[in-house]
């Protein structure tokens, strides 16, 4: 004869499961919360170099921080491939359950156009130097081999789109970063702190 206290352990269980993976608290492990701020601290870090470094143009040598430009993009695009697999196999729920359906939606929405520009803009930047002919190093470890034709107009055009996408992902950077504050001062809802340092997991 079936237990009847069994029967409903099972739903009871499935019930605490579902509020353990939805809870604010649940945090990211040590793994994916240092590769997420080690993409935060290279795409800050790319921002401030791009901003320094002179335009290319028709002519331009690449100097000091054009070639620091093409490094940093190499590793920010290493990093987030990474840090993508990693949370294939150690998958945590994005948004809490507490949020309002809307809000959930759209943090799965940012967070799918955060890692795709993360993606492509690099790969574009890399084919628009090897169009102009210029040596994408790993800080000069290692070249990386032409993506693109030299003077190819497809490169050039890779080069203008990824001006675009650059300056798109870090309008949506400064956005992600004003809904995680708003997520800690003014809902106080505990998302900040899933993903930071010393925060529960």
């Amino acid at each position: 004869m079936r237990n009847p206290r069994s029967a409903g352990a099972a739903p009871a269980l499935r019930h605490g499961a579902r509020t353990l993976a939805d809870a604010p608290g649940r945090g990211y492990d040590g793994v994916a919360k240092t590769l997420h701020w080690l993409v935060f601290a290279l795409m800050l870090a790319q921002f401030v170099v791009a901003i320094a470094m002179p335009p290319m143009r028709r002519g331009t040598v690449p100097g000091t921080l054009i070639n620091l430009h093409f490094s940093l993009g190499i590793v920010i695009l290493l990093a987030v491939a990474l840090r993508w697999l990693w949370r294939i196999g150690h998958p945590v729920p994005l948004a809490t359950s507490e949020l309002p359906e809307w809000e959930q939606k759209t943090a799965r929405a940012m967070h799918a156009l955060l890692y795709a520009l993360l993606v492509v803009s690099p790969i574009l930047g890399w084919a628009a130097a090897s169009a102009r002919e210029f040596a994408v190093t790993l800080f000069g470890l290692a070249t990386l081999p032409p993506l693109v034709a030299a003077r190819s107009r497809i490169g050039f055009l890779a080069g203008d789109v990824h001006k675009v996408l650059s300056w798109t992902l870090f309008a949506l950077i400064g956005l992600h970063i004003l809904a995680a504050l708003y997520h800690h001062f003014g809902r106080r809802d505990g998302v900040l702190q899933r993903m930071l340092p010393g925060g529960r997991t």
